[in-house]
């Protein structure tokens, strides 16, 4: 199995990709990791480098999940995967799930800076509907649509056992 998880943050895909990498003992690329500076919030990479770290976990694994929002990422990881799964459950559940969300201490140096970055981040997910970026409903659209593999877009959580 070599699953690309892609969606709006709050769809869900890090708790899918989670459970997935556990339930079936994947390696697991949350493209967050590889997009943004280590320990600095919204400072990116160089692409050069985000793409090379990308390139390196397909050939280092025969089997993975990768999970992001990064739609130039998603459509370069397309063809090395078994199946594309989108996760769209609307604006509503986003927002519902970020307010949710628990501390990432691989993205954030405390729960507080982390909460202090929910604003931001809510007009980030409500702005998915209306820009055309390639972190948008628009391109990641465009990438399922014409991924020609495998592929199912969900509207409703899905658990690990839905995709057996």
């Amino acid at each position: 199995m070599r699953l690309l998880i892609l969606g709006n943050s709050g769809s869900g895909k890090s708790t899918l990709a989670k459970a997935m990498a556990e339930r079936h003992g994947l390696p697991h690329l949350d493209l967050d990791i590889i997009v943004w500076e280590p320990g600095q919030i919204a400072i990116p990479r160089t692409a050069e480098a985000v793409r090379a770290d990308l390139d390196a976990f397909i050939a280092a694994h025969p089997r993975w999940v990768i999970e992001g929002c990064y739609g130039e990422l998603i459509e370069a990881a397309a063809p090395a995967s078994t199946q594309l799964l989108f996760l769209n459950p609307g604006m509503e559940a986003c927002i519902a799930n970020n307010r949710q969300r628990p501390w990432e201490p691989h993205k954030y140096v405390s729960a507080e800076a982390q909460d202090a970055m929910l604003g931001n981040l809510q007009a980030w997910v409500a702005g998915y509907y209306s820009r055309d970026d390639a972190w948008s409903l628009a391109a990641h659209r465009r990438v399922f649509d014409s991924h020609r593999g495998e592929k199912r877009e969900a509207t409703q959580r899905l658990s690990p056992a839905d995709l057996d």
